[in-house]
């Protein structure tokens, strides 16, 4: 079976591109082993503005319409509502924060995405914020295991999805690029943390990390908005909240682990003594795939052409894949220039 292009993975980055190639027209088929990948745990938060310094995201202005488009087109085609807007309340930790706050409001460039600033000590629903807080705009969350789901179902009834372990040796380069009975042009890899067993893309420089997130169940009033503090804080329900994430870079494995768990229910308390305790519905974990530089990792192998990856995403792959796989899809159909390119690392890490 000669196709255009094989991918493997069925995680955001993976499905996404697909729909892109399929859209203009290609044949793909696109192979997941099924189980859960951290793209189906993952909060899909997107926050235009980020950190200690409340800096914009590196070309939100494009990610983000581009983004929203892309997640409105899918609700239109599938009849069913993937991502969620909804304002972010930021609780400053110390003053610092909230004079760092005050002087990014004063910048035009900011002006859509930070709202205002309550300064003083306060509570509101059973949350307290003793230095203040700020309303962010232009920020919700991707319901990602519902959209996975609604594409691996349009992938099937394609023919364009396969079940099935991906194992490197079973990929021939030569006399031509094959796997099994499939021969692509081309075969991207958007595996994930994955790539850094990919025997081909394990030089690139991941900077994996563990994160964990919890559901609770809690007996009082919360706002209906994102809370960011040390963690965020996601409100499902006037019952249900999502609690994350941790952030580990030392045990990288997606195990759920006691420690992660009390850390989040440590931090909340910090901010809802009231809401303590709590029932834990449920205790995720993965790993995600974030890189040296923070920006994602795509492109084709230095020395075989035929092989390209899409990766790197990190923690904000629900607002940059959408824009990435539009211009990495037009990058292989026209040979149009490429954002992101790994070839910033060909000469400093690929060894040959």
């Amino acid at each position: 079976m000669t196709i255009d292009f094989l991918i493997i993975g069925q995680g955001l980055a993976g499905s996404l591109l697909a729909w892109e190639l399929i859209n203009r027209g290609c044949n793909i088929i696109i192979i997941d082993n099924g189980k859960e990948n951290a793209s189906q745990i993952a909060a899909g938060l997107i926050n235009p503005v980020t950190g200690m310094r409340f800096v914009k995201s590196t070309n939100v202005d494009n990610l983000l319409p581009t983004a929203k488009q892309c997640y409105s087109q899918l609700a239109n085609i599938f009849q069913q509502i993937f991502y969620v807007e909804k304002p972010m309340l930021r609780f400053f930790r110390d003053d610092k924060e909230l004079e760092q706050c005050i002087n990014r409001t004063h910048d035009a460039n900011y002006l859509d995405y930070l709202g205002e600033i309550t300064h003083s000590n306060l509570t509101i629903n059973n949350l307290t914020a003793p230095f203040g807080l700020i309303e962010q705009m232009q920020t919700g969350y991707l319901l990602t295991q519902p959209l996975l789901a609604c594409l691996k179902e349009f992938f099937i009834a394609r023919n364009s999805y396969r079940q099935a372990n991906i194992n490197y040796p079973d990929i021939y380069l030569q006399p031509t690029l094959s796997w099994k009975d499939i021969s692509p042009k081309r075969i991207i890899f958007c595996e994930g943390h994955h790539a850094t067993h990919n025997p081909w893309f394990n030089w690139l420089p991941f900077q994996l990390a563990k994160g964990e997130i919890l559901t609770l169940e809690h007996q009082y009033s919360l706002p209906d908005k994102i809370i960011n503090f040390q963690n965020w804080l996601i409100p499902l329900n006037d019952q249900q909240i999502r609690l994350g994430a941790t952030f580990d870079r030392e045990n990288i494995n997606s195990l759920p682990s006691e420690l992660g768990k009390n850390n989040l229910l440590k931090n909340l308390q910090s901010i809802s003594p009231k809401l303590m305790p709590t029932e834990l519905i449920n205790h995720k974990a993965n790993i995600r795939p974030c890189s040296l530089d923070k920006q994602p990792l795509i492109g084709h192998h230095p020395q075989y052409s035929q092989l390209s990856i899409f990766n790197g995403f990190g923690a904000k792959g629900s607002l940059q894949i959408p824009w990435y796989s539009q211009h990495f899809a037009d990058s292989l159909i026209h040979n149009n220039f490429l954002p992101s390119n790994i070839h910033r690392y060909y000469a400093t890490h690929f060894t040959g």
